[in-house]
């Protein structure tokens, strides 16, 4: 395997635990934005949200919407009902992220969180789990240019946290949108988690050269033991 020495490792369903939280949070948002529970136009907008998992979120509601006005208030909705979720306690780690990004950062590979979610919401996950002094960076597709699946969040990552070639990055998430980015930016790994919503199946279909239990794993893979 070629050195890695930089590491962007998705949230939601990849090192943060995602037990519904965001799907509920969108079912909220779009229920504001006038698309009642039990139409179809409401189930259509939750199967959008289900395969658009890991992308930036303005950008799903605005495909969704159609509009850029019920975008931006859908939008507003769901990080308001995802940040109550996190300040009642709805953030906890995926057993062993922690353990990894220690053990990523003792081996000098520099560590990027990167999300869907908007800075606000990205930051307040980050306050609640203690994550700043663990990590390098942290990046929303407002940081970047384009969420996923477009390549600009790890390309982003490689870039300010100074690495080599893109053949040095890796990156790990558990959506096929978290596959297509890393493959798209010419990531040296590649590896999806089956720890979020997608299944295996999903992730193969989404080429992972890589599937992973969980993030945890992913020290032993590149080496670098207990």
């Amino acid at each position: 395997m070629e050195l890695i020495t930089i590491a962007c490792l998705d949230m939601a369903g990849t090192t943060v635990a995602d037990d519904g939280g965001v799907l509920t949070a969108f079912a909220a948002a779009i229920e504001r934005g006038g698309l009642a529970q039990g139409t179809p136009a409401h189930d259509l907008a939750m199967q959008t949200a289900r395969v658009t998992m890991g992308q930036s979120k303005i950008e799903v509601f605005r495909q969704i919407f159609g509009d850029e006005a019920g975008a931006q208030r859908a939008n507003a909705a769901f990080e308001e009902c995802y940040a109550a979720a996190v300040a009642a306690g709805g953030a906890e780690p995926v057993p062993g992220a922690a353990e990894v990004m220690t053990s990523l950062a003792r081996a000098g590979i520099r560590v990027c969180l990167a999300t869907g979610f908007s800075p606000a919401t990205r930051d307040a996950i980050i306050d609640t789990l203690g994550w700043w002094p663990l990590i390098d960076l942290a990046l929303s597709p407002a940081d970047a240019g384009r969420g996923r699946p477009w390549p600009d969040l790890p390309l982003t990552a490689l870039l300010r946290l100074g690495g080599g070639a893109v053949s040095e990055l890796a990156v790990v998430g558990d959506t096929p949108s978290d596959i297509e980015s890393g493959r798209r930016a010419g990531a040296g790994l590649v590896a999806g988690v089956l720890t979020g919503r997608a299944s295996r199946e999903e992730l193969e279909e989404a080429k992972a050269p890589v599937i992973l239990d969980s993030v945890a794993d992913l020290p032993s893979l590149l080496g670098l033991g207990a």
